[in-house]
């Protein structure tokens, strides 16, 4: 996708700052995204800062529906704890991520200070959904999953409204295609969580 300004074709979203031009530290690059709130900012493996606009209503919608139902059913469960889009995990492997919505077992948030949890954890959730929309390139969002994979999440949904699917990651497995499903289970992983889908595919 590309933005366009007084009808010239300019700059490729997301806006990519190559780290061989902008170059942060982990606190430098976290007091960046402070002055910036009103943007999704993101770090790569590599190092290169990725900056989207804020979502349209209708992504923002479907986005809150999903942290909604998922935080409905932490609440019940008790054992872990729900993060919105605006969270960013540090990964192992450096990347700054920050998942629509995202799940964490409340143990693995015991050896972290206040303190460090008011920054950018240093872990992987156990559980991360993405959801597809115009400012987000479907490939990127399929190369996002891996990574939270490879990095540790248990699973991950990316949930994709155009095509009505729903891809499925687990660790050691061949990633799942769901086709036009009403709901998703997360089971083993999230015992008893099941995200209506149709809510999804059509917000009111």
């Amino acid at each position: 996708m590309t933005i366009l300004l007084e009808g010239v074709e300019t700059l490729p979203l997301p806006v990519k700052m190559p780290a061989s031009v902008v170059e942060m530290n982990d606190d430098q690059f976290f007091y960046f995204c402070g002055l910036n709130r009103e943007m999704q900012i993101e770090r790569t493996a590599e190092g290169d800062i990725l900056i989207n606009p804020p979502s349209g209503s209708l992504t923002g919608q479907r986005s809150a529906k999903i942290t909604t139902q998922l935080a409905l059913w932490g609440e019940r469960d008790g054992t872990g704890v729900v993060l919105g889009c605006s969270a960013g995990y540090m990964l192992s492997n450096r990347a700054v991520r920050s998942p629509d919505a995202s799940w964490l077992l409340k143990s693995r948030l015991k050896r972290f200070s206040k303190e460090e949890r008011e920054k950018f954890l240093p872990l992987c959730p156990d559980f991360v959904i993405e959801l597809g929309s115009p400012t987000h390139l479907l490939e990127d969002l399929k190369n996002k999953m891996a990574e939270y994979i490879e990095n540790g999440a248990r699973l991950g949904w990316l949930l994709d409204p155009d095509t009505r699917q729903v891809l499925v990651y687990r660790h050691g497995r061949a990633v799942e295609v769901l086709n036009h499903p009403e709901s998703v289970s997360g089971d083993p992983e999230l015992l008893g969580f099941v995200l209506d889908l149709k809510e999804i595919w059509e917000p009111e």
